[in-house]
C-alpha cells in the first residue's frame, strides 16, 4: 500500500481550514519520520504508515491543524526516544497536551468484560482527558489499528476487538461519530465471531439484491414528488451496518426481513421547515407504521444527532425507513462533535448561535469572550461526570468514587477488610498519605497489615457512606470491647473492696434483681456499662452489700422513672443528662460551651460524659454514634461564669489594646488572659483573650461592643480541633 504523502494531508486540511498554519503539519510529518525510522509494524510496513494514516483519518474528519499534527506524533512519547520536554519545545503546549493525553490513555488497559466495568471505563476516559480532541486522536488511532488487526496473534485480536466493541465504539457513539463507530463495530465483530459475521454479511447481500429495484423505485418516487412541490432535496440511501443488523436480530430475536430500518432512505434538504413539509408529503405517498415516527429535531439525542425518522409501508407491504434532515444535521450525524472543530471568524470551536447544540455547550466551558483560538482550546474541558472519579486497581478493574474521595474510600470499595487493614497506599507506584484525594485515571494499590486498624481521624477524609459506616461500626465495636475489658477489671477491683470476688458475685441470685433496676438483662451488659461510665461498680455492689458500703457514703439513690440526673463538677452543674444516672458530666475544653449554646453529650470511656457545643469541629465525626446522648442546660445561678476564648483580628494602632480592655471592663466582664501578635510589615495582628461570660447573650454584647472599636476587623470565638 502506498504511503500517504504530506502534500495529500496538507491539501485535505486546507479545504476546511484555508488560513491555518499548515507548516505545523509538515514539521510533525518530518519529526515523526525521524523518530520512527527503522521501526516496522507487524505487517512488515514502516511504522511511519500508522501515524500518517491516523493523521489522514483526522483530516478526513475535518479537524484542525493541531489535532492532525498530534495524530502524526501520537506515538513518539511512548514508542521512541523523544522526550516530553523536546516535544513541548518543538511543537508547543497545545500539541504536547494532546500527545501526552493519548499516551496516558494508551497506557491504561481494559481487562474486564463485565458491562458495568466497560461503562465505568468509558466514563473514566471521558473524565480524565483535559481536551476532547485527545479522544478524536485515540479513536483515529484505534480505527487504523483495527483495519490492520489481522497481523496480530489470535489472543491479541480478541482482546483488542473486545475492548473496541465495549469501550471505543460506544465512546464514538457518545461523541456522535457514526461513521467511526460503525466501522469500529464491524471490524471488531469480524474478529470476535468470524462465522456469525460472514453469515450476517450473506443475509445482508441476499436482501440487498432483492431490494435493489425496490430502493431505486422508492428514491425515484420521492424525487419526483419533491420536485413537483419545489422542495430542494438530495437523496441517498444506506443499508444498515453489519454489526447493527446482527445486534438487532439477536436482541429482538427476529429475522432479517423484520428489520424495519434495514433500508434507510435519507432526504437531505435546506431548512427545518422543509424537513417537516417533506414528512407530511411522504406520509401522503405511503402509509406510516404506527409508533415508528421519531422527531429528533425537536428533541435531539444526547450526542447532538438530529433527524426526523419515519417507517412507511412500501410496495408489496415492504417496510422501509426514511430519515429527513438538513445538510448541517447530516454532517453532525456522520461526524458528531468533530464536525464543530472548524474556524469561524478566527475562533476554534462550536458554531455559535445554533440552539440545537445544547449538549456541546454543556460539555465545554463558556468561552464567549475569548478571541484567541489557543486560549479557547486551553480552557476547553471534558467534564461529563463532574461528581465522579474513575481509578484502577492494579489488576485493571475500574472503581468509581465520588469527587474528593480518598484512598481510604478506595480501600473500602475493594473490600471491608482491605479498608480495616489499610496501612498505606501507592498511587501510580508512589507512596501517598491516606488522605490523598483520588484523581481520574490513577492506579491505586492498598498496602495492608493485620496490625493496622481504622482510626477516628479517617472519618474526616472519607466521602463514601460505605467507608464512613464501616469505620464507625469498627470503632464502636472496638470501643465497646475495650470498655467491656475495662468494666470487667473495674468490677473485679471494686469487689475486693467489699471483701469478696467478682466470680462469687456473679453467682449471687440477687444480682439479677439489681441488674434489672439498672435496666440490664445479662451479666455481659454490666462490663461495657461500667467501662463507659454509665454505671459504676460501686452502684452494683453497694446494693448487693449495703452493710459493707464505705463509711460516710450511702448507697446511691436510683433515679425515678423519667428523672434526669448526672454527677456534675464545678460550673458544669448547669448541665443535666437525659436518661443517664450517676455520671460525671464535664464541659469539653476544646469548645467550652456556655449557657445558651446548643449542646450535645458524648459518653467517653471511663471519664463520664463530655459536653460539646453542637458546632464544635470535634463533634462532626461523632454524630450518629450510639455513644451520643442528649444533654441540656438547667436553670441555675445567673451569676455562674464560663471562660470563653476570643480571637480578635486587628489593624494595629496605638491604644487599641487599651480600648479593648476598657470596653470589656465597662460591661462588668473580667479578662482572665490575653496574648497579642502583630506583623510590623502588614500592620495587622491578632489579639487572643479569655473572658468570663455568663451566657450567650452576654457574649454577644461583648462582641458587638468590641466590633465598634476602630481597627477591629473580625472577632471569632476560639474552638480547638483535637488531634
Amino acid at each position: 500500500m502506498q504511503m500517504i504523502r504530506y502534500e495529500d494531508l496538507a491539501e485535505k486540511v486546507r479545504q476546511w481550514h484555508p488560513n491555518a498554519p499548515i507548516e505545523l503539519i509538515q514539521r510533525g510529518y518530518v519529526v515523526s519520520a525521524k523518530y520512527h525510522k527503522g521501526q516496522l509494524r507487524m505487517n512488515g510496513e514502516p511504522y511511519l504508515t500508522h501515524p500518517i494514516e491516523v493523521a489522514n483519518i483526522l483530516a478526513e474528519l475535518k479537524l484542525d491543524v493541531v489535532t492532525v499534527t498530534a495524530g502524526l506524533l501520537h506515538d513518539v512519547l511512548e514508542d521512541t526516544l523523544m522526550s516530553p520536554e523536546k516535544l513541548r519545545k518543538q511543537f508547543g503546549d497545545e500539541v504536547f497536551q494532546l500527545v501526552d493525553g493519548v499516551t496516558k490513555i494508551s497506557q491504561v488497559e481494559f481487562t474486564s468484560h463485565r458491562q458495568k466495568q466497560a461503562e465505568n471505563f468509558r466514563k473514566m476516559l471521558l473524565a480524565m482527558v483535559s481536551d476532547i480532541r485527545v479522544l478524536f486522536v485515540k479513536l483515529a488511532d484505534r480505527l487504523h489499528n483495527m483495519r490492520t488487526l489481522q497481523y496480530l496473534s489470535p489472543e491479541s485480536r480478541e482482546r483488542i476487538s473486545q475492548e473496541t466493541l465495549e469501550v471505543y465504539a460506544p465512546l464514538a457513539h457518545r461523541l456522535g461519530m457514526a461513521r467511526v463507530r460503525g466501522e469500529l463495530e464491524d471490524l471488531a465483530f469480524s474478529f470476535l465471531d468470524p462465522v456469525a459475521y460472514q453469515n450476517t454479511v450473506s443475509l445482508i447481500e441476499a436482501r440487498r439484491a432483492v431490494d435493489h429495484d425496490f430502493i431505486e423505485e422508492a428514491v425515484g418516487t420521492i424525487r419526483k414528488e419533491l420536485d413537483g412541490h419545489g422542495i430542494p432535496a438530495q437523496l441517498e440511501y444506506r443499508i444498515k451496518r453489519i454489526y447493527g443488523v446482527y445486534s438487532k436480530m439477536k436482541r429482538q430475536k427476529i429475522g432479517i426481513d423484520e428489520v424495519f430500518d434495514f433500508i434507510a432512505i435519507r432526504v437531505i434538504t435546506d431548512t427545518v421547515k422543509n424537513c417537516y413539509t417533506i414528512l407530511g408529503t411522504l406520509h401522503n405517498l405511503w402509509k406510516p407504521v404506527p409508533g415508528r415516527i421519531k422527531d429528533y429535531i425537536a428533541i435531539p439525542r444526547p450526542n447532538l444527532y438530529q433527524s426526523l425518522h419515519t417507517s412507511v409501508i412500501g410496495r408489496n407491504g415492504q417496510p422501509f425507513e426514511i430519515q429527513i434532515r438538513t445538510q448541517e444535521m447530516h454532517r453532525i450525524a456522520e461526524e458528531g462533535i468533530a464536525a464543530h472543530w472548524k474556524y469561524k471568524e478566527g475562533k476554534l470551536g462550536a458554531v455559535e448561535g445554533e440552539e440545537q447544540f445544547r449538549w456541546l455547550r454543556q460539555l465545554i466551558e463558556s468561552q464567549n469572550d475569548v478571541s484567541d483560538p489557543r486560549e479557547f482550546i486551553s480552557n476547553l474541558k471534558v467534564d461529563l461526570y463532574p461528581d465522579e472519579v474513575y481509578c484502577f486497581t492494579p489488576r485493571g478493574e475500574v472503581v468509581t468514587l465520588p469527587r474528593d474521595a480518598s484512598v481510604i474510600d478506595f480501600a473500602y470499595a475493594i473490600h471491608t477488610e482491605v479498608g480495616h487493614q489499610c496501612k498505606a497506599a501507592k498511587v501510580n507506584n508512589r507512596i501517598v498519605p491516606l488522605k490523598h484525594k483520588v484523581k481520574n485515571g490513577e492506579i491505586i494499590e492498598i498496602v495492608t497489615s493485620k496490625d493496622s486498624a481504622p482510626s477516628r481521624d479517617w472519618l474526616a477524609c472519607v466521602k463514601t457512606s460505605r467507608a464512613r459506616s464501616k469505620i464507625k461500626h469498627w470503632i464502636n465495636k472496638q470501643e465497646r470491647e475495650d470498655a467491656s475489658e475495662l468494666g470487667r477489671k473495674l468490677m473485679e477491683k471494686e469487689s475486693r473492696k467489699f471483701k469478696t470476688t467478682w466470680k462469687k458475685v456473679k453467682l449471687m441470685k440477687s444480682l439479677a434483681e439489681v441488674m434489672e433496676q439498672f435496666g440490664l438483662k445479662k451479666i455481659e451488659e454490666i462490663y461495657p456499662a461500667a467501662g463507659f461510665g454509665t454505671i459504676s461498680p460501686r452502684q452494683i455492689l453497694s446494693r448487693l452489700f449495703p452493710d459493707m458500703a464505705p463509711q460516710n457514703e450511702a448507697p446511691p439513690k436510683l433515679p425515678a422513672a423519667g428523672e434526669v440526673r448526672g454527677i456534675r463538677s464545678g460550673n458544669d452543674s448547669a448541665i443535666t443528662v437525659h436518661g443517664q444516672g450517676g455520671l460525671l458530666v464535664y464541659r469539653s475544653k476544646c469548645c467550652n460551651p456556655i449557657r445558651g449554646d446548643e449542646i450535645v453529650g458524648y459518653i467517653t470511656r471511663g471519664k463520664g460524659i463530655s459536653v460539646h457545643a453542637a458546632n464544635c469541629p470535634n463533634v462532626v465525626n461523632l454524630l450518629g454514634s450510639d455513644r451520643m446522648t442528649d444533654v441540656e442546660w438547667v436553670d441555675g445561678d445567673e451569676k455562674e461564669l464560663f471562660s470563653v476564648g476570643l480571637s480578635i483580628s486587628i489593624r494595629d494602632r496605638q491604644g487599641i489594646l487599651a480600648d479593648i480592655a476598657s470596653t470589656i471592663s465597662n460591661l462588668n466582664t473580667n479578662i482572665r488572659d490575653s496574648r497579642t501578635r502583630t506583623d510590623p510589615d502588614s500592620g495587622k495582628g491578632t489579639i487572643e483573650i479569655t473572658v468570663d461570660i455568663s451566657d450567650v447573650k452576654h457574649l454577644q454584647r461583648v462582641i458587638q461592643n468590641l466590633k465598634s472599636i476602630r481597627g477591629i476587623e473580625d472577632i471569632e470565638r476560639r474552638m480547638e480541633v483535637e488531634s
